[in-house]
């Protein structure tokens, strides 16, 4: 039996991972931070994890939360104080207990290719990688381009009320798009593989702009036009007003932050590829289409 150390199993994401990684015969314990309160516990347990309590800011805490542990998992959100502070802390505490391996809370489009500057939370992301890379510990990223379920209102690019599917440049630029429990499925595959390598790639599904048109008008019934929003440099120039205006700089996802992944999508800058969608074996992907049947 494989222990895991799962840091944000409370979250969204993480609570889809504890269910995958105890699924798969996994020990789990659920890291969370003193005060947390019984009922945030009565979930983890009913998922199936142990609940571990550490400060966040206590290395010698999170030193023996991690000790036993084969891999520690992080599926923190956050921007620079959590996922460059809070993981880093994390890490050293792993590296201090002799846990072999660690999975950062990564889960995005491909970080690696994208300008400096272009991307705030992808620069975060790189940022760690640069920290993690130094560290005496085998790791392994899951990259899964943008959530699938985002499709549904969140991302600006379906617009339901309007009939149109938003573009910005090419209407047949690829986009990547893998739901959050297939991204918590495969990573929950990926922690228990000791032999995974330093960065996984998967899309549960890669379409265009076009092709989300012609999904919503079989779904619907009606007409959905593929509209152009301009160019993926508009976007950007956007989202740099946006920030520079903003006052929500410490939300992990304001608006200008989404234009920003908008910018890193339609532009292919962040493109995935080549996907490792097949190493563990076939597996059902949640397509964009069942995404949009189901809202």
């Amino acid at each position: 039996m494989t222990t895991v150390l799962l840091a944000g199993a409370s979250g969204d994401l993480g609570a889809r991972t504890t269910r995958a990684l105890v699924a798969r015969g996994a020990d789990v314990r659920a890291l969370t931070r003193p005060g947390a309160g019984p009922g945030k516990a009565a979930r983890l347990a009913g998922l199936g994890a142990t609940v571990v309590e550490a400060d966040h800011a206590d290395p010698a805490a999170l030193q023996r939360a991690s000790e036993g542990a084969d891999v520690v998992v992080s599926t923190l959100n956050g921007v620079r104080d959590v996922m460059l502070g809070v993981q880093t802390r994390l890490l050293d505490a792993a590296v201090a207990a002799g846990v072999p391996r660690f999975v950062p809370s990564d889960f995005s489009a491909d970080y690696r290719r994208v300008a400096p500057g272009s991307n705030r939370n992808f620069e975060i992301r790189r940022d760690f990688a640069r920290v993690l890379d130094r560290a005496p510990i085998r790791a392994t990223s899951v990259l899964n381009g943008a959530f699938a379920d985002m499709l549904t209102g969140q991302a600006p690019i379906v617009l339901f009320g309007q009939s149109r599917v938003l573009y910005w440049g090419d209407a047949d630029q690829q986009l990547d798009f893998t739901s959050k429990d297939d991204t918590a499925a495969f990573t929950a595959d990926a922690a228990l593989d000791e032999a995974a390598p330093r960065y996984l790639e998967i899309a549960g599904d890669v379409v265009t702009a076009r092709q989300l048109a012609t999904t919503m008008t079989e779904l619907t019934g009606r007409r959905f036009r593929p509209t152009w929003a301009g160019t993926p440099g508009l976007v950007a120039g956007l989202a740099k007003v946006g920030r520079a205006v903003s006052r929500d700089g410490d939300e992990p996802f304001p608006a200008w932050q989404g234009m920003q992944y908008l910018h890193s999508m339609f532009s292919g800058d962040a493109q995935l590829g080549p996907l490792d969608n097949d190493r563990y074996g076939p597996r059902a992907w949640t397509t964009a289409r069942e995404v949009l049947a189901a809202r």
